[in-house]
């Protein structure tokens, strides 16, 4: 389900693979607005896409990641595609 609304999204957006540029651009992003830094901590992400004009933003990793956020006390999981 997640991998059709990304083809859905694909066309026109910005699309960026490799885990060094991915997680550079996501932090790009957050930054743009005006969002925490930390807020996607991910390892050895696939693919980060954003489409702008849908303000539709997705990132592919490889396997699942439990992160706790220790200021709000919240365990929250990132699902691999």
């Amino acid at each position: 389900m997640a991998s059709a609304t990304i083809d859905r999204y694909r066309k026109g957006a910005e699309v960026y693979q490799g885990d060094s540029i991915c997680k550079k651009k996501s932090i790009e992003l957050l930054a743009e607005l005006r969002l925490p830094k930390g807020l996607f901590p991910l390892e050895d992400v696939e693919e980060f896409g954003y489409n702008r004009e849908a303000g539709f933003v997705w990132l592919i990793q490889k396997k699942k990641k439990d992160h706790t956020f220790k200021k709000i006390k919240r365990q929250v999981s990132y699902a691999p595609r």
